[in-house]
């Protein structure tokens, strides 16, 4: 049986606008094994990921867990890298650190995470400084899909050295079928399909504040009509800058597409309308489960606003 990424690939499936959706993002360290539900099935404690995903939820943010990419050995108690990423256009910071006990999360200010305010963060953390290089998290959770593993680890090890400690080997990014997948913070753009020199690529890119459009899945931090109207946008304006668009609006039609308001940095906006397509012929979305229509967000032409 073909895998699902194989499937995908040979169908050229569309793939913006399957992005993950989360304003902010919490990375924390965890070595070792994770299971399907990484956050209660890996060897962090699991009260601790279940506290840690429920306030997330309630947030509009994301929890993920990353290792160093090779082998998974777990170390035991040490010292474990955190970050937190606020992806909001002209908001977007990324903050970095060590800490010696997990639990000192516990008294993260979530109200600085919802709102992006670095300092509340700060203040909460003691531990986090600011970073200005970006973090590439590539999906190698095998237990979700065995694509993430089989294509992300070999992407993340062809990676490790030229991006010495700024790429991770990351838990659940959605979109097993688009393997691999990464997500780059702090902005929040999360891209599939991709191999070491694409990803070499826009990691530079995104060094010198530019957004890279191949394998671009969306920005999390919109939702899905949201994405595909931005990349829409972006490819008929031209804009490269990361920070360049932001969603102003979407507005649901009652014939379930969607109209989307775009804004340039400069001013200028974009009125795009999104389409909700069933996708033929049926296709898995992930190994080992069912053949299923798949929705695709198609985005018209996006008019300029006078």
């Amino acid at each position: 049986m073909s895998a699902c990424s194989e499937i995908s690939r040979r169908l050229d499936e569309p793939i913006v606008g399957t992005a993950p959706e989360a304003t902010s993002w919490i990375v924390l360290e965890q070595p070792g094994p994770w299971g399907r539900e990484a956050l209660t099935e890996s060897h962090l404690d699991p009260v601790l990921g279940a506290a840690l995903g429920t306030a997330a939820n309630a947030h509009g943010a994301r929890v993920a867990l990353v290792r160093r990419p090779g082998r998974h050995p777990d170390v035991g108690n040490r010292e474990r890298r955190v970050w937190v990423a606020s992806t909001r256009p002209g908001q977007t910071w990324l903050l970095g650190g060590s800490i010696e006990d997990v639990a000192d999360l516990g008294a993260l200010s979530w109200n600085g995470v919802e709102t992006g305010d670095s300092s509340l963060v700060l203040a909460s953390v003691p531990a986090l400084r600011p970073e200005t290089e970006p973090l590439l998290l590539v999906c190698t959770n095998a237990r979700r899909d065995v694509c993430c593993a089989n294509l992300g680890r070999p992407l993340a090890a062809a990676l490790r050295e030229p991006l010495d400690g700024r790429v991770w080997e990351t838990t659940h990014l959605g979109g097993h079928r688009f393997a691999p997948t990464a997500a780059l913070l702090p902005h929040g753009v999360v891209y599939g399909r991709l191999d070491p020199a694409a990803a070499l690529h826009l990691y530079a890119e995104a060094r010198e504040g530019r957004q890279h459009l191949h394998g671009y899945r969306g920005r999390s931090t919109f939702g899905r009509a949201g994405q595909a109207a931005e990349a829409a946008v972006r490819h008929h304006s031209g804009a490269d800058g990361l920070d360049d668009l932001d969603v102003l609006a979407v507005r649901e039609r009652e014939n379930g597409s969607w109209h989307v308001l775009v804004r340039h940095r400069d001013g200028q906006q974009f009125a795009v309308l999104v389409r909700p397509v069933e996708l033929e012929p049926p296709r898995p979305e992930s190994c080992r489960k069912a053949a299923v229509r798949p929705m695709a967000y198609v985005a018209d032409a996006p008019v300029r606003l006078e």
